[in-house]
């Protein structure tokens, strides 16, 4: 076994290595940019070295340097984690160049599944069965128009250097091809560098089920089925393990498809197939199609060791320092269900656009499994995926496993930014997904409903209003006067809503708010404050942002009205960047006619791209920032102005 390893990544996946490595005896060298001096990974690890600045390409994708800070720490091997390097070739050569080992697959195994269509023709030779479609070099527009013909619609274009949804388009009917097309090129160019693409057919009512695999170089083994339906723009949001509805028939047929493809190209460590399979008629042997190989760990590991007891870290450092597999297939089976969401800070109301913020509170009920790269105090950054934990639950059934799920996600307590937590509780909520009717489509289908702001009851104002006033502990001089109830208001604002609060402080345990026509009552009994009988939660004040712990955490903005007076300017016609980026492209012309939805600009940030629409229709009076600008948040892009003031 070695003696020292680098982890060449950060936060969750940077921790989840070293909490297994280092329960092996293994000491852990983190490697970290400008943003993460203070990061959770660093504070773990058993020494550190800073790479570079804190945009990704200024340090995570610096091989170079990482190589260097495995050889100076005496590291024998680095382990890639997930994203930035762990799927690059060149990287994997580099690694082992150095007399280091690379605790993953080889260069040629992760070559072989680097592209889609290279990596789909080779499954065919292997006897995995594909979605029919079109693979080939040739990229012409009008070819591939004919092919999408042939396959007919609908049909999904994809990038074939992608993942994670980019480059990737689904298309109707043929007059939607091109512009199709166009975007899903300029999208994979942009995030991979190839702008080639696939045609495939779309499968009507699609379920994404995924095998875990393993290898030693020579032979491989299945860990079963993940089903990662639930997804939102071909993003994964929550993860189970088995799959509902599968038959130990299609299980055995699916599994050995996986272990026949990891063994076509000789694969060694932690890997996963990924199926598309047509659930129009229930889980058939004859119903699956190879999409992809992720030839590394996956985000949703956690649902596999759970069902399975292994520790799949383990048994990558333990294949990687030359160990035969540590199991044999017929020793492993399923041992209830697991369930994973994932927690990001996102603002679900503006189109789960990705959010910033330092995080005041964080924690998890006792029972949930919570892989994070964060803590209290730490900041949500601008420059990598905006993901604050993976909540994870295991029982004994699905219907267990899920009430859990339900309880933890209830139970967590986030504040500090906006997050999803109350769309991952109402998904598992879904009557559809508690019967396991799901399938890819089910949170666009129902997204109105999934996305629907908690319910907002006035004790819940008056708890904030008590917070943000400092009256939830009054001392016994200080809340009331002896001849009359103590008069105070506060304007409290939530989902760009003001609401002026006022209160009587009628002794230390007992006031009465106004809120709107609702008047609230708060007393105090046995230590604990009760608001028109209901029991108050948890509160957390940071700054002027009040938080209470109710319906997924509702977070309340204590508002100065002078303040906002003297700081309100513009008309708000100024069209800005709702997150620090860099400016992709610009659309927007100065004189050019926009109507209402008309995208101007595009950011890209948090490895996203955003468009800006126009909020109103107008005339572009002004465009203030250029391509490749790098911009902060609040920074003005383009200023509109209306059609009649423009002709002035």
């Amino acid at each position: 076994m070695f003696d020292t390893i680098l982890i060449a990544n950060r936060g969750e996946i940077a921790c989840r290595v070293m909490q297994t490595a280092q329960a092996m005896g293994v000491r852990c060298v983190a490697v970290h940019s400008d943003a993460d001096a203070g990061a959770k990974h660093v504070e773990m690890a058993d020494a550190a070295v800073h790479i570079g600045g804190s945009a990704p390409a200024e340090s995570y994708l610096k091989g170079d340097r990482i190589i260097a800070a495995a050889l100076e720490t005496g590291a024998q091997a680095i382990h890639p984690g997930y994203g930035f390097l762990s799927e690059n070739p060149d990287f994997v050569e580099a690694v082992e160049a150095a007399g280091l080992v690379f605790i993953g697959p080889s260069a040629k195994a992760i070559r072989a599944m680097g592209l889609k269509d290279a990596a789909k023709a080779l499954m065919v030779e292997a006897g995995v069965p594909v979605v029919p479609g079109y693979h080939g070099s040739d990229q012409d527009d009008d070819l591939l128009a004919r092919e999408a013909e042939k396959i007919g619609y609908p049909v999904l274009i994809k990038a074939v250097a992608g993942g994670g949804g980019k480059g990737m388009r689904q298309v109707d009917d043929a007059k939607g091809f091109k512009a199709a097309l166009e975007s899903a090129r300029s999208e994979a160019r942009s995030a991979f560098g190839n702008a080639d693409v696939l045609v495939e057919k779309f499968v009507a009512k699609p379920r994404h089920l995924e095998v875990q695999i393993f290898g030693d170089g020579t032979s491989a083994l299945h860990l079963f089925e993940r089903d990662c339906s639930l997804q939102r723009r071909h993003q994964k949001v929550i993860e189970e393990a088995p799959a509902p509805g599968m038959t130990e028939e299609m299980r055995a047929a699916m599994g050995a498809a996986a272990v026949r493809a990891a063994e076509a190209i000789g694969y060694a460590g932690a890997g996963t197939v990924e199926f598309i399979v047509d659930a129009s008629d229930g889980l058939r042997p004859d119903g699956f199609f190879f999409m992809e190989m992720n030839t590394r760990l996956q985000v949703e590991h956690p649902v596999t060791e759970a069902i399975t007891g292994v520790d799949l870290v383990e048994w990558q450092l333990r294949v990687a320092a030359g160990e035969s597999l540590p199991m044999r297939q017929e020793d492993l089976a399923i041992d209830g269900h697991a369930f994973e969401a994932r927690l990001y800070a996102e603002d679900v109301p503006k189109g789960f656009l990705p959010a910033t913020g330092t995080l005041t509170h964080l924690t998890f009920t006792e029972r949930t499994r919570a892989d994070s790269g964060v803590r209290a105090g730490d900041t949500i950054s601008p420059f990598y995926d905006p993901m604050i934990a993976k909540v994870i639950v295991h029982g004994p059934t699905r219907d267990v496993a899920l009430a859990r799920l339900r309880a933890a996600l209830a139970g967590a307590r986030v504040a500090g930014t906006v997050t999803n937590l109350a769309f991952l509780g109402a998904l598992a909520g879904h009557t559809g997904f508690a019967m396991g009717d799901v399938d890819t489509g089910l949170i666009a289908r129902d997204i109105d409903a999934l996305t629907e702001v908690p319910a907002l009851q006035p004790w819940h104002e008056a708890l904030a209003g008590m917070a943000a006033l400092g009256l939830l502990d009054p001392s016994e001089d200080a809340g009331f006067a002896l001849w009359r109830p103590l008069r105070r208001q506060v304007m409290l604002a939530r989902s760009g809503e003001d609401s002026l609060l006022k209160v009587r402080v009628m002794s230390p345990d007992r006031q009465v708010w106004s809120v709107g026509e609702a008047e609230v009552t708060a007393e105090r009994r046995a230590g604990a404050w009760y608001l028109d009988g209901n029991r108050a939660p948890e509160v957390s004040v940071a700054g002027q942002v009040v938080t209470v712990f109710d319906g997924y955490g509702m977070a309340f903005d204590v508002i100065d009205p002078l303040a906002r007076a003297a700081g309100r300017s513009g008309d708000g016609n100024v069209i800005e960047a709702p997150m620090p980026g860099m400016v992709r492209l610009v659309d927007a012309k100065v004189g050019q006619k926009v109507a209402a939805g008309d995208r101007l600009a595009v950011l890209e940030a948090m490895k996203m791209e955003h468009s800006l629409l126009a909020e109103r229709d107008g005339v572009v009076a002004e465009v203030l920032a250029a391509a490749g600008d790098q911009v902060e948040a609040g920074a003005a892009l383009v200023r509109l102005e209306a059609e009649d003031e423009a002709a002035a």
